[in-house]
């Protein structure tokens, strides 16, 4: 049996193909998008020592009982393992507690502390700053449109 010549590796894929993906892969521009707002606002809240991530964790934990793990992932859109890492940092400054449920002791409650919620006070202006900011850069586009279509994906 005779081995067929392969083909060019530029025929394979075609650079006009690559073009094609780079201009219009969803997935492509909300990573990128993601990326630099991650950047821009983890610039904004270091002067509180807050990555963004921190403070949408904080945040998520702002509510009049303390939620269980899993939800909180899901909000965030994490798994419980990269939730329970994101936590740890978090505990040792004594911004959140991780206790047992009361009902399902091997379930895990999460709370803000009274610091956590004296940082996330701090931390709130900076990020309203921000955020205007990114939805002036918007303009026509219709953040709250963008929003939605966004949710609509995840």
């Amino acid at each position: 049996m005779s081995k067929s010549p392969e083909a060019p590796i530029e025929s394979l894929v075609p650079f006009a193909t690559t073009l094609h993906v780079r201009d219009c892969c969803l997935c492509l521009h909300v990573q990128r998008a993601a990326r630099t707002l991650a950047r821009l606002f983890d610039e904004a809240l270091r002067p509180v020592d807050l990555t963004n991530q921190q403070f949408s964790l904080l945040m998520s934990l702002n509510r009049p009982e303390p939620p269980p793990l899993g939800p909180v992932a899901n909000l965030l859109g994490m798994d419980r393992t990269t939730l329970t890492a994101a936590l740890k940092p978090l505990e040792r400054r004594g911004l959140v507690v991780v206790t047992a449920g009361e009902k399902d002791r091997r379930s895990r409650l999460l709370a803000i502390t009274p610091e956590g919620i004296a940082l996330l006070a701090r931390a709130l202006p900076i990020w309203q700053r921000t955020h205007d900011a990114v939805d002036a850069r918007l303009g026509d586009f219709e953040p709250a449109r963008l929003r939605q279509a966004l949710q609509a994906v995840s």
